[in-house]
């Protein structure tokens, strides 16, 4: 999604493409700090990796993932949001700002809406809602 290359992602984190490689197709685990280094490169939470944990399976919350979401909601009505359409354009066009201030802003006033929105009595009324 951020068109960033294996060898790119291993010079950021101070590691070869072909461990980056390891870490991708699971041959080798991931420790929390370089977990933590890779969502500070990726401009993500570390929660981002876990999006797609395994469902946690338990005598109380059968069918619940350890986020506390409904199995594949991914806390959306309508699915995964990280695989909509709609967050692949969005990224799209955040990088696309060349403009490194600008693009600090842009992502300010995000983090901003989205807190504002849950704020807001339930979110009454940003839901669903498009331009």
């Amino acid at each position: 999604m951020l068109g960033l290359s294996q060898e790119k992602l291993g010079d950021a984190v101070g590691l070869t493409f072909q461990q980056i490689q390891k870490y991708e197709r699971g041959a080798n685990r991931i420790g929390a700090s370089r977990l933590f280094q890779l969502s500070r490169v990726l401009d993500v939470p570390v929660s981002f990796f876990f999006d797609d944990a395994p469902i946690a399976v338990d005598s109380k919350d059968k069918g619940r993932r350890a986020n506390g979401d409904a199995a594949g909601t991914g806390g959306s009505q309508s699915g995964d949001p990280l695989v909509a359409q709609e967050t692949a354009d969005l990224v799209d066009a955040y990088y696309n700002i060349t403009d490194l201030n600008l693009r600090k802003r842009v992502y300010d006033l995000t983090k901003a809406a989205g807190v504002a929105g849950q704020l807001s009595i339930g979110g009454a009324g940003t839901k669903g809602s498009r331009d």
